[in-house]
């Protein structure tokens, strides 16, 4: 019996502050048998002719599952103070494409939006403004509030109905151990996902065997 190619995971984060973590989790998934993207480790392939935003967002286009990690910090690659930023426009990509997708949020972020949920402008639904005459200065628990629109997103709150939010299940988590704690609880059955997912994206004789009543 061949063996199966390793799923391809694209880790989406910021890096600056968290490269204990990502290294961690790259090792953890890596364990797992898993093909890791990630910017951090030089593993999302790059295109010399292409822009770094370009090649990651192909990456994404290309993988077969996505992990994103919300952290309080934006990230880089804004093309102007009011553009996204790579790992935003990473998270966008997977949902439009309906990539299988898992999300970490640094705690950080989580209460941040609780705390400026009361000075919100609630008329601007594209976006977390704050009210007017109330300035957002950045701070080390958030850095930009286009990191609570990245947020909102995974969650799929521009969803008006509940029963209509799919793969909305975003993780809050305090100290590293818990992020790792939950890669290793959704990510370790690795055989499993790769049953569930891989014949559907690109096994095809996994396919025919399926069709033909084999075993998943």
């Amino acid at each position: 019996m061949k063996n199966k190619p390793a799923l391809k995971i694209f880790v989406s984060s910021a890096v600056y502050g968290y490269e204990d973590l990502l290294e961690s989790i790259y090792a953890l998934l890596s364990e797992y048998k898993y093909e890791v993207l990630m910017s951090h480790k030089g593993t999302v392939p790059i295109n010399p002719e292409l822009s770094a935003m370009t090649s990651c967002l192909k990456a994404v286009d290309e993988c077969d599952l996505f992990l994103g990690i919300i952290l309080p910090r934006y990230g880089s690659g804004k093309e102007d103070s009011k553009g996204l930023s790579i790992t935003h426009k990473e998270t966008l990509r997977a949902i439009e494409g309906n990539k299988p997708r898992w999300f970490l949020v640094h705690e950080n972020v989580a209460i941040a939006r609780q705390l400026l949920s009361p000075y919100r402008n609630k008329r601007c639904k594209s976006a977390f403004q704050l009210k007017k005459g109330i300035d957002f200065e950045p701070t080390p628990v958030l850095e930009d509030l286009r990191i609570l629109d990245l947020y909102e997103k995974a969650m799929s709150l521009d969803v008006a109905e509940v029963k209509h939010r799919k793969a909305n299940w975003v993780q809050s988590y305090g100290v590293n151990d818990d992020a790792r704690l939950f890669a290793t609880a959704q990510f370790r059955r690795h055989r499993e996902l790769a049953d569930k997912f891989l014949p559907k994206l690109r096994d095809q004789n996994a396919i025919a065997d399926h069709i033909k009543g084999g075993r998943r």
